[in-house]
């Protein structure tokens, strides 16, 4: 899945050693959408993809990430994880209104200005008409 927005805060790095004896570590931030209505995303870079993308507050970017949802102790939690980010161009990323181009128009119940319009006496209902309606 992918999605583009601004990066609100860096809550930092962190790393530990697994029950195994292995190092990780994960570097969590916050993205904020560009919609009418933003909504703001916690997501997180794991392992070696924590220092592959540093990401800076302020910064537009375009998110590839997983969503998983996981059970621990009869209870659910869903992460977003991150996989690769890149930089995205705010100006692309949403519609332009420019005044002076109207929206085009829809092809159902469009007619041409140059085009007569039929007029009620025009459809039927003449002398020769044989419909009993």
């Amino acid at each position: 899945m992918e999605i583009i927005g601004k990066i609100t805060h860096n809550l930092g790095e962190t790393s530990g050693v697994s029950k195994a004896g292995n190092a990780w570590k994960k570097h969590e931030y916050v993205l904020e959408t560009l919609e009418s209505y933003p909504k703001k995303i916690f997501f997180d870079f794991f392992g070696e993809r924590a220092d592959q993308y540093p990401l800076e507050v302020g910064k537009t970017v375009k998110l590839s990430f997983d969503i998983e949802s996981r059970e621990y102790n009869g209870r659910w939690f869903t992460s977003i994880r991150g996989w690769k980010a890149e930089p995205a161009d705010a100006a692309a990323s949403q519609p332009q209104y420019n005044p002076a181009t109207p929206p085009a128009a829809s092809t159902s119940n469009f007619t041409p200005a140059n085009t007569p319009v039929s007029q009620p006496s025009d459809i039927g209902g003449g002398a020769d008409d044989d419909l009993p309606f």
